[in-house]
């Protein structure tokens, strides 16, 4: 006896249950970043004994770690070797610049675990990292030099493509000096100085930062154009320049602050002057930018009142700061900048 075959479904729990597993996915490549796979493979392909060997990986788990990265799009193989995806090559090798798996490693070490607590956070409206044992994670962070130089590496891997992406599509031509507040390790700094050797920079964080910026700034040849100025953007005026850029900043307050923050800004610039905001903007309709929504919840588990917003919610306070004109532009990937002119 035969049966035929069922019709196809039109309506399919395939991508209901891709989504709800796509943890899986996700830590095996934070787990290939916390190995070193990618920056393994950077001197060339390499076969399974001898990334089993060099990574120290049991037998068990080796070929289907590899070949999980491999279906993943992030390794490729060919003839038993296995090798770097040029988008692996280029932003998971520790030892390139365009490095952004510092990211990826504090997700590994920090996130990924407090993410396990969303829906306590949607119950309850309170972060769930370290301040739940009443420790301030910042205070922690600041407190290390070895934890701080990771936290602002971090902070630079995931801003150079969008800092590259605002050295390109802002009209710097008629800028002459320019303030990256909250600047870190200075990758959008040095990024936007380096793309236009006309401009003077000042990056302004708290005096922690100061002995790491110099360094990168030291290292990318700009000591001559960009310099540190220590402050608290919350306690002191901000640096006055023709640009304030405000990068993963706006985003870790709550509504007050955004708006105090727009309202310095506006103090600090002179007439004609721009405040450059750069985010994972949501956009306005709330419906496409699926990062920009998550990076919100990530401001729920991170933060006490952060939470991301769409391009009109930005405009509308920076109006409602004294600015005269606003506009939205797109950046590099989920980014956009949105741009006031006093």
């Amino acid at each position: 006896m035969t049966s035929e075959p069922l019709a196809p479904d039109a309506v399919s729990p395939a991508g209901i249950m891709q989504l709800g597993m796509a943890f899986w996915g996700s830590k095996t490549l934070l787990s290939a970043v916390e190995l070193g796979v990618f920056t393994a493979l950077a001197t060339g392909p390499k076969t399974l004994p001898e990334l089993q060997e060099g990574l120290g990986l049991h037998p068990r788990a080796a070929r289907d770690f590899l070949d999980a990265l491999v279906a993943l799009r992030i390794l490729d193989r060919q003839d038993g070797r296995y090798a770097n995806t040029p988008e692996a090559d280029r932003y998971l090798d520790r030892a390139k610049p365009s490095y952004v798996g510092g990211l990826l490693e504090m997700a590994n070490r920090r996130l990924y675990g407090f993410w396990g607590n969303l829906t306590e956070a949607l119950r309850t409206g309170q972060p769930q990292n370290e301040s739940k044992d009443g420790s301030n994670p910042f205070t922690a962070l600041y407190a290390s030099p070895e934890q701080l130089q990771t936290f602002l590496g971090a902070m630079t891997g995931v801003s150079l493509p969008i800092a590259q992406a605002i050295a390109a599509a802002f009209p710097w031509g008629d800028v002459r000096s320019f303030v990256d507040v909250g600047c870190a390790q200075g990758g959008c700094t040095a990024t936007i100085a380096a793309a236009h050797p006309h401009l003077s920079g000042t990056g302004f964080d708290l005096p922690a930062v100061q002995p790491v910026f110099e360094a990168y700034i030291a290292g990318r040849n700009l000591a001559g154009r960009v310099r540190f100025q220590p402050g608290n953007f919350f306690a002191d005026p901000l640096p006055t320049a023709d640009v304030i850029v405000m990068g993963h900043v706006l985003h870790d307050w709550d509504l007050p602050t955004k708006q105090a923050l727009i309202g310095k800004a506006y103090a600090a610039l002179p007439s004609g002057g721009t405040l450059l905001v750069y985010d994972a903007i949501i956009d306005d309709a709330r419906r496409e930018n699926a990062f920009g929504l998550l990076m919100s919840l990530n401001m729920l588990i991170e933060t006490p009142g952060g939470f991301d917003y769409t391009g009109a919610d930005c405009m509308g306070w920076m109006r409602a700061a004294g600015f005269s004109a606003t506009r939205a532009q797109g950046l590099h990937g989920s980014h956009a900048m949105i741009i006031g002119t006093k």
